[in-house]
């Protein structure tokens, strides 16, 4: 027990920093929406939506 509290002493005067300040939250969700509002386009598309109807429609043809 005593090993394991040094252990936990020492492993968290070195961890000192684990999370993100406010400045990088808001730099990681202007970045998560910039990704959606691209992955958005890219889906919405009328070369991907023909893609995925085509391959909706092969599938429900092999299943009936």
């Amino acid at each position: 027990m005593r090993a394991m509290k040094m252990v936990m002493r020492r492993w968290s005067s070195t961890c000192g920093d684990r999370g993100m300040s406010t400045a990088e939250y808001a730099v990681g969700t202007i970045a998560a929406a910039a990704f959606a509002g691209l992955l958005f386009k890219i889906v919405t598309s009328s070369q991907v939506k023909s893609l995925l109807l085509q391959i909706i429609e092969k599938a429900l043809n092999l299943a009936g």
